[in-house]
């Protein structure tokens, strides 16, 4: 099967939706699938993907988005659709600005769409005789968790498939474990409001002076959270890493730590810890819930709580039983959301796709 992922966000920036893309489109490869990834790349693209031009960072849904919006842009999807001939597509985040929503107004193809984003849409709100217009477009609609599918119903309505998102195991398991000397948090995510950095570094005041913080990434308030910490050797400041320094960090870390304050829709960042065999330390939100059980994947505490976050990392690093107990929970719990399956199960949707647009042809 030919099939066309497309991806609104830029292909060269991290995020959870352009690792699922990536991801999904290796393991259909793997499978013996002509899969291809479009989007904005910023940069070299990596294998497999049709660069479509440059993002700019736009502000969305509490976050900062390298979306591209613009005409070139455009103009260059409708020239990749023409050409490659594909016979499903496969939009993320189907009614973005650019790539996805050009591909909604334009392709021929039966159209698979995946809804990420939870929480609330301006876009929708304002837009919504246009996005559900385009969401007509599609042949069969999908959301990665309850909260995504709860705001695409509300905005667009419809019935969406509950897919959730997957996770390349191998990759993590195998990863060989980064040096660490002493205990070692990791925290790998956007520095944005929302992620929760600040309430971590905060936590730091409760821990004691002999632990490690890895602070991978950058966002809007690096420099603002690198200043406040000035000093604090404790704090080692990582940047933006490659994915395969980020496997090999999440396997090297005694803790991982996820203190998001809200806006998650899905906690891929805990199955990657997870499948890296690592405890995990999180806030309390329904997203993060969609992965990980209380005291069985992970030790969830309440959001915005440096007190509560700083006494969960430290139970898992003083705690030898209980960081066997959630390291076994995650092994298992990773595996059950292995890429092969979630694969495998979007192969079963483009296929009801094209019978659908088979159908609707006649004979």
């Amino acid at each position: 099967m030919r099939v066309g992922l497309v991806c609104p966000y830029s292909l060269s920036a991290p995020g959870g939706v352009q690792e699922q893309v990536l991801g999904l489109a290796r393991t259909l490869r793997a499978m013996g699938h002509q899969a291809r990834v479009l989007g904005p790349c910023d940069g070299h693209p990596p294998p497999g993907v049709l660069p479509l031009g440059c993002s700019l960072m736009t502000h969305a849904n509490g976050s900062i988005a390298p979306i591209a919006p613009d005409l070139s842009c455009a103009m260059r999807t409708v020239g990749v659709l023409r050409d490659e001939h594909f016979d499903v597509l496969h939009l993320h985040e189907p009614c973005a600005p650019g790539p996805t929503m050009t591909s909604l107004v334009m392709a021929s193809a039966p159209i698979v769409g995946t809804f990420h984003a939870a929480g609330e849409s301006a876009a929708y709100r304002y837009l919504r005789p246009i996005t559900r217009w385009l969401a007509s477009r599609m042949t069969i609609r999908c959301a990665v968790s309850e909260d995504a599918r709860a705001m695409a119903q509300r905005a667009l309505g419809g019935t969406y498939e509950l897919l959730f998102n997957g996770i390349e195991v191998e990759r993590f398991a195998k990863a060989t474990p980064w040096p660490a000397e002493v205990p070692t948090i990791l925290f790998v995510s956007r520095h944005e409001a929302r992620k929760g950095l600040v309430v971590l570094l905060d936590a730091l005041r409760h821990l004691p002076a002999d632990i490690r913080l890895w602070v991978a990434s950058d966002g809007p308030q690096t420099a603002a959270l690198r200043a406040r910490t000035a000093g604090d050797g404790r704090v080692e400041w990582l940047g933006r890493i490659s994915e395969g320094e980020k496997a090999r960090r999440l396997r090297g870390a005694d803790v991982v730590c996820a203190p998001s304050l809200h806006g998650e829709s899905f906690g891929l960042v805990l199955l990657e810890a997870m499948a890296s065999s690592t405890p995990i330390v999180a806030s309390d939100l329904p997203g993060y819930r969609n992965v990980a059980r209380q005291g069985q994947e992970a030790l969830l505490v309440d959001p915005d709580r440096p007190d509560q976050l700083a006494a969960a990392i430290c139970r898992v690093i003083e705690e030898p039983g209980l960081r066997r107990s959630l390291v076994a929970a995650g092994d298992l719990r990773a595996a059950e959301f292995s890429m092969d399956h979630l694969a495998e199960r979007y192969l079963t949707l483009y296929e009801g796709a094209l019978a659908t647009r088979r159908r609707a042809a006649g004979p």
